[in-house]
Order: structure tokens, then C-alpha cells, then sequence
């Protein structure tokens, strides 16, 4: 037999590329099946339609993650399909307090219910009286003591402290004492700081400062509860007023 004589039909180059392709194939099935670990399955928009959507390819099998500082995560987590409107596509109405019903712009993730950590294992959002070795620039504006008002004008509360992020170096919240004494946060992204140190809330008014969902602990705070604070705000750019529910023009 000839030297070379098994390839001498083959085209080398071509079987290479085709092995290529089915590599590539196999890889984004894999990563499609791998960014399916949260987020699914999805809620079918179609009413008619029962039970849930998971497209193709499905999602994959559980699987349980060891966290750098203790405990587990399993992913997926089992679907707990919701009950639906009988009516097509009808959208959703909040039930009661429509700043905490958790539908629209007051969404939340059902996140784990303890505070996020840095890379040493410590709280990672805390208040200043909680660590000293952060502090507010003498260049800044000081809110601390000042009150904060609503997008009615009235007053909702007065800042008593401010929340770092020690992992970002910024400041995540400020602490607000609401008129019954209760201390609650004011995600710095809804606030705007004056001058004068002021602090004015355009999301929700002077008196639903009160129903601002609490914390747990004084000096701490969940992921859950970061998440249900956020979503409170949020929820008030739609519901806080009737107006702000009906059509723009």
C-alpha cells in the first residue's frame, strides 16, 4: 500500500472544519442550557396556555454551588407556577398597598434573607456609626439631621445616617427616622441631597415614608430587604399618586 494512501481522498482541512462546527454547536447548546439556571422557566404571556415555557433546549439538571463563605446554592430551583388572570394579556392590578404588592416598577427577587458579604466575610452595606473608617467629605453636603421630603412637599422623615457599600466605597442609602420612630433606608439613587444638606424624594410622597419596608437589624441589612426597599420606591413612580397612573397625554 502506498504511504498516505488512507487520506489520500481526504480532505483534511474540511474534516477539521466540520469537527469545528459540531464543537461550536455542542458548546452553545451548553451555555444555553447553562444560563437557563435562573431566570426560568418563563410565565407564558399567553393565558390560554397552561403551566410554563422553558424553550429549547430545557433547562438543566440541579446542581449545588458551595459559597465562598458557607452554605449552598441548588440551581435551577423548582418551578412554582402562579395563578393567572383568566382574562388574555390583562394586566396586572396590585392588590392593597400597591407600593408593596411587588408587581410593575415594585418588583422584587426573592433573594437569599442575609446580608451581602465583602471578600472577608463581613456585612458589605453597613451604616458610618457601624465603621468608623469611613467618612463623609467635609466638601460634601451633610444630610445627617436634615429632613427629607416627599414629591408632595411634605416632610417624610429626618436622615439620622448614611450607608456605605465598603466593597464599592460608595454610599448605598441613607437612614431615615419615619414620623412613628421607625428607622427606615432611602436608596441614595432616589434622593437628591441640596445644598443645604435636604434631601428631596420625587418616587413617593411625605406620608408613605412610613410604609417603607424595615430591617431586621439596626446595623444590617439582607439581601431580601435591599430588594423590597428598592422595589417600594420604584413602585412609587407608578402608584404613589392616581395621576401618575393614567395615560401621559
Amino acid at each position: 500500500m502506498n504511504q498516505g494512501a488512507i487520506t489520500s481522498s481526504i480532505d483534511i482541512a474540511q474534516v477539521t472544519l466540520y469537527l469545528f462546527w459540531i464543537f461550536f454547536a455542542g458548546l452553545i447548546f451548553y451555555l444555553r442550557r447553562e444560563d437557563k439556571r435562573e431566570g426560568y422557566p418563563l410565565e407564558d404571556a399567553d393565558a390560554l396556555a397552561q403551566g410554563v415555557r422553558e424553550g429549547f433546549p430545557s433547562r438543566p439538571d440541579p446542581k449545588t454551588f458551595v459559597l465562598p463563605h458557607g452554605g449552598t446554592r441548588v440551581r435551577p430551583e423548582a418551578a412554582i407556577p402562579r395563578p393567572r388572570s383568566p382574562w388574555q394579556r390583562e394586566p396586572v392590578e396590585p392588590i392593597g398597598n400597591p407600593l408593596l404588592a411587588g408587581v410593575g416598577p415594585g418588583s422584587w427577587a426573592d433573594r437569599p434573607d442575609e446580608p451581602d458579604l465583602t471578600l472577608e466575610g463581613e456585612p458589605k452595606i453597613v451604616p458610618l456609626r457601624a465603621d468608623p473608617t469611613y467618612s463623609l467629605s467635609a466638601r460634601d453636603p451633610d444630610p445627617r439631621g436634615k429632613n427629607v421630603f416627599g414629591a408632595d412637599g411634605e416632610v417624610g422623615g429626618k436622615v439620622t445616617d448614611i450607608w456605605v457599600d465598603r466593597s464599592e466605597r460608595l454610599f448605598r442609602y441613607l437612614e431615615v427616622e419615619v414620623k412613628d420612630g421607625r428607622r427606615v433606608l432611602l436608596p441614595i439613587n432616589f434622593s437628591k441631597v441640596t445644598d443645604r444638606g435636604t434631601v428631596q424624594v420625587r418616587s413617593i410622597l411625605g406620608g408613605q415614608f412610613a410604609d417603607v419596608p424595615g430591617l431586621h437589624t439596626p446595623d444590617q441589612v439582607t439581601m431580601l430587604e435591599e430588594e423590597k426597599i428598592v422595589a417600594y420606591y420604584g413602585a412609587g413612580t407608578l402608584y404613589a399618586t392616581p395621576s401618575r397612573m393614567e395615560p401621559l397625554l
